[in-house]
């Protein structure tokens, strides 16, 4: 149960128990939308959670979403060809 109004316009961020699949569920204004992205190798660094939610910031979101981990900042591999 979110504990936030889903209506604020903050993004909600869940990861998968092994750690290679991030949903995002935001509102727009219209309705729900949902964003899924899955890693082939590694898995997204997930920040500690204090009282269950934890907020980072649009920089820190930026690197959990590329898979690059916000704590100290490399880039980490990328694929070579899609598909």
């Amino acid at each position: 149960m979110l504990r936030c109004d889903p209506l604020s316009g903050h993004l909600f961020c869940f990861r998968g128990r092994r750690g290679g699949l991030l949903k995002v569920i935001w509102q727009d204004g219209q309705g729900a939308c949902q964003l899924a992205k899955k890693l082939e190798r590694g898995r997204f660094v997930w920040p500690s959670l204090a009282d269950g939610m934890v907020s980072i910031s649009q920089a820190q979101m930026s690197y959990l979403l590329s898979g690059i981990d916000w704590r100290n900042p490399q880039e980490a591999w990328r694929p070579t060809s899609v598909g």
